[in-house]
Formats: structure tokens, C-alpha cells, sequence
């Protein structure tokens, strides 16, 4: 039960099959990882949509990928073609002949802990390490699971890890870019652009857009940088998020560069590290502005900014401001055990209280405390 994996067993298996904020919050753990078994062949199982942010990182060995969307639900399990892919899933898995298996979710639904049961009996590997918050029998090494936001994600994923025997890294979210990468941020933004470059993601990925501040807002938001600070201003966002972007592109005029849809996610980071300063809402894309070092506003509503919060440790990260109402109803996504309300509540007035004025000052003074040369990404304090 307590066999800790030597690094001459050497093939270690980490499973993150979630989105893109969620995937860079694993990183410093995987650092961990691969200071603790120098000599492990570390594979990593990710969403197709991820792949590319550990492919070109010296932190795995190898990348896999499985679309694990269509079965978020038990309903997946009826699907034509469901019974082939999982056992194509789990041919590859015994194929790899694993010996310990590093599963990084929170264990928040029954279906959520059988899944995950499943692909650890799928792999065969005698060291299955992971959070237990009840669901967690089928584990051998097991860290406590107290609850979203009693630890940031970071902080949960070094604790896995760590009950693995390697030291944890409480140290900034990374992200390695190619020089194609910053080839195509230097001709996307020209160094001749005036005044401070600031991202503008009004965005929050396809899951939960409760967490969006109005759009409206970001206009106003866009117009006062503008006029205050003769701002240049960069649209980013997915493919599904390019109305919001084209709708900012049309309002706010000719001291926009619109990039929404039009970027790769390495490419994206690029473009986020060339830039002064990032604004927007909870969302991967706010995950992705602190690992290449980009200062941080970053504006919550109903999900837990003690869990998701920029991970700015100390002096080795980006500054990183959280702007959020403190109402006794907020969060109500991700608290305790559970997934709480998604969707928030119809009024989200934990997002209308945060004002357009408020927001500019606070890019104001993060834009004046800009370090020469800003690094990556730490825990929120408010």
C-alpha cells in the first residue's frame, strides 16, 4: 500500500483530462515529478484540446490524448462507437505498462470517482496516487481532499505528488514556447503599436459563462483605457468566443488588434507574453497570462477564487490582482465537495458590483509595479 515508485521502475502515468487553466495548474507538481524520478519516462494523458500546452515541455516524456467529453455523463456509455474508443483507451493504457498512475481530479461526483476507478484498473499500474475525499478506495497513495479553495489547485496537485515521495514545487505555473511561437506574436503586434499593450479576454471558455463580466462593460472598460492610457488593446479568446471579441473590434475602433480564434494556445502565450498586462475574466486564457509572466487583473463572480485565483508565488511570479464583490453568497461555484450552481444565480450581482472605474485602477497600479522582467504566475489573497 506503500510502495513508493523507485525511478529505475521508470514509467509514471499522469492523468489530466480537463481544460487548459486546469492542465497549467499541474505544472509545478509535474516539475515535481520530474526532479523527484529524474530517470522516469513521465507520460501525460490530456484532452485533444491540451495537447499541445506539455508537447513541447521538458516536464513529460510523451503526451496522450483522449476525448473524454462525450462521457461526462453516464449517458455517454450508450453512444455508437463509446465501447470501441474505451477499449481502445484501455489497450493503450495496459500497453504502457505503468508503474505508478498520478491522478490529478478531485473525485467531486460518484460517476466522476467510477471513471477514474475504471481507467486506474484500465492501466494495471500497482501505484495509483490521487485526492480522497471518500471516493477514493481504489487509490494506494492518497492526499486529503478538504475542499475547493481550502487549498488553491496548485497546492492540491504538489500534495498528490508529494504522497508519492517526490518534494513538492510550490513555484510558478510554466508554459514552453517555440520560436515560431514568438515569431508570430512579433508580427501580430508590431513594436511600432503606441502606449501599454492590454489583453482583453471577455470570454470564459464554453463551461460556466455565468463567470463572464457583462460585455457592456468591457466596452466601457476598453473606452477608459483608451482615453486614459492611449492604450493598445488585444482581443483574445476561442474560437467559440470570437462574436464577443468582433463586438468589442466594431465599438471600440481602430485601437484594437483582434486575435480571438485566430491563435494556437502556444501562440496565445506568446502573444500574452508580449503584452503589458492581461484583463479578464476566471478562464484558462487568465491560467495562460501568469505562466508566461503577464501581470494579472482578473475579475471573479460566482466561482472560488481561493481554488482558481492566478498562482503568483511571491517574488517569482507576474503581480496578479483579484477583483471580486464579497457577498456571503459568493462563490457559489466549486465550494465544499461539490460543483455548487455552475450557472450562478440569474441577477450575478457578485459581477454587475465590479465597476469599469474600479478595473482601470487596478490596471493602473499593476501596470506602474511592473517588474523589469516579469517571470510567470501565486495564491490570491482577498
Amino acid at each position: 500500500m506503500n510502495r513508493r515508485p523507485e525511478p529505475a521502475e521508470g514509467r509514471l502515468l499522469v492523468v489530466k483530462l480537463a481544460d487548459m487553466g486546469d492542465v497549467l495548474t499541474a505544472t509545478p507538481a509535474l516539475r515535481a515529478l520530474r526532479r523527484g524520478f529524474p530517470q522516469a519516462h513521465i507520460s501525460a494523458l490530456l484532452t485533444p484540446h491540451c495537447r499541445e500546452l506539455l508537447e513541447a515541455s521538458p516536464l513529460v516524456d510523451q503526451v496522450l490524448t483522449f476525448g473524454k467529453r462525450a462521457f461526462d455523463s453516464p449517458s455517454g456509455l450508450l453512444r455508437p462507437g463509446s465501447p470501441g474508443e474505451l477499449a481502445g483507451l484501455a489497450a493503450r493504457l495496459r500497453a504502457g505498462r505503468y508503474d505508478a498512475l498520478v491522478l490529478l481530479h478531485h473525485l467531486t461526483t460518484p460517476w466522476g470517482a467510477a471513471k477514474y476507478a475504471a481507467l486506474a484498473t484500465a492501466t494495471g499500474a500497482p501505484v495509483r496516487a490521487g485526492l480522497d475525499n471518500g471516493r477514493g478506495r481504489f487509490l494506494t497513495h492518497r492526499a486529503m481532499d478538504l475542499g475547493f479553495g481550502v487549498r488553491h489547485e496548485v497546492e492540491y496537485w504538489n500534495a498528490v505528488v508529494e504522497a508519492l515521495g517526490a518534494a513538492p514545487d510550490y513555484g510558478p505555473l510554466e508554459l514552453s514556447l517555440r520560436p515560431e511561437d514568438a515569431a508570430f506574436a512579433r508580427e501580430a503586434l508590431p513594436p511600432t503599436l503606441p502606449g501599454p499593450r492590454i489583453v482583453i479576454h471577455a470570454g470564459s471558455g464554453s463551461y460556466s459563462t455565468a463567470r463572464r463580466w457583462p460585455l457592456g462593460r468591457f466596452v466601457e472598460l476598453g473606452r477608459l483605457l483608451v482615453q486614459r492610457l492611449g492604450a493598445t488593446l488585444v482581443l483574445v479568446g476561442g474560437k467559440e468566443e470570437e462574436a464577443l471579441a468582433r463586438h468589442l473590434a466594431r465599438t471600440l475602433g481602430p485601437s484594437v488588434i483582434d486575435l480571438a480564434g485566430r491563435t494556437t494556445l502556444r501562440q496565445l502565450g506568446a502573444v500574452l507574453r508580449a503584452c503589458d498586462l492581461f484583463v479578464g475574466n476566471d478562464s484558462g486564457v487568465m491560467h495562460l497570462a501568469t505562466a508566461v509572466g503577464t501581470p494579472v487583473v482578473a475579475l471573479f463572480g460566482p466561482s472560488n477564487h481561493r481554488a482558481w485565483g492566478p498562482w503568483t508565488p511571491g517574488r517569482a511570479g507576474a503581480p496578479a490582482l483579484v477583483l471580486r464583490a464579497p457577498l456571503p453568497c459568493s462563490p457559489c461555484f466549486y465550494v465544499g465537495h461539490g460543483l455548487g450552481t455552475p450557472e450562478g444565480c440569474p441577477n450575478r450581482t457578485c459581477l454587475q458590483l465590479i465597476s469599469p472605474e474600479q478595473v482601470t485602477d487596478a490596471i493602473q497600479r499593476l501596470l506602474v509595479s511592473r517588474p523589469a522582467h516579469p517571470v510567470a504566475a501565486g495564491r490570491p489573497d482577498s
